[in-house]
């Protein structure tokens, strides 16, 4: 049980206004409640006074392992710029609602699969001249892809768009020139393991 007196984290804020969120989604509080309870939920200090905003809701249904964070709010990479060179952004970090990605003779690796993203809906616009970029989302993210190539060409593999119904969906739109970009579920396989996949796909040849 959460002590009434403890400082509120931000976690804790984001937790009840999800709790909202779904509340309203459902019809049991009004657009303006849900305003007005959500402006109590983020000005809250303590979770006791996070309490009785939700005290009349049914509990927040928990998020699907493997779903992306959404923490709503401002903050995020709007930008990522290569020039003649490149930049990876794996790890945690945060997604604007809106990226543009542009790679000059350059390219970016990006990787989502521990990235949280600042609304149910981010657009990743990636623009490639002589370049490109290597894009990993996870297996449950909920991906739409479109693209246009002129000599050069972009890889999409995929499999199901939305395999996690209901769950945040990240749109990425790509524009190569000269260039091209990679979209693939499932993370980046280190050296050791390219190194031990080379092995065992000559051990089963061999074999």
């Amino acid at each position: 049980m959460a002590d009434p007196d403890v400082r509120a984290s931000d976690d804790d804020r984001e937790r009840t206004a999800e709790q909202l969120r779904g509340a309203a989604a459902q019809g049991r509080i009004s657009v303006d409640e849900l305003e007005e309870r959500l402006q109590a939920a983020y000005g809250a200090r303590t979770q006791g006074e996070l309490v009785p905003i939700v005290a009349d809701l049914p509990a927040a249904v928990e998020r699907p392992a493997g779903r992306l964070p959404v923490r709503r709010g401002e903050g995020g990479s709007r930008w990522l710029i290569s020039v003649l060179g490149g930049h990876e952004r794996q790890g945690h970090w945060r997604l604007a609602p809106r990226l543009t990605v542009v790679n000059v003779m350059g390219g970016s690796d990006l990787d989502l699969h521990e990235a949280e993203l600042a609304d149910d809906e981010v657009v990743i616009t990636v623009v490639s001249v002589m370049g490109g970029a290597d894009i990993r989302v996870p297996e449950g993210l909920n991906v739409e892809v479109s693209q246009f190539a002129f000599m050069g060409g972009n890889g999409v593999e995929l499999g199901p768009s939305h395999p996690d119904p209901g769950g945040p969906v990240v749109r990425i739109r790509m524009v190569s020139i000269m260039g091209g970009s990679d979209v693939r579920r499932g993370r980046r396989l280190t050296r050791a393991e390219r190194r031990q996949e080379r092995l065992e796909r000559r051990a089963r040849r061999h074999g």
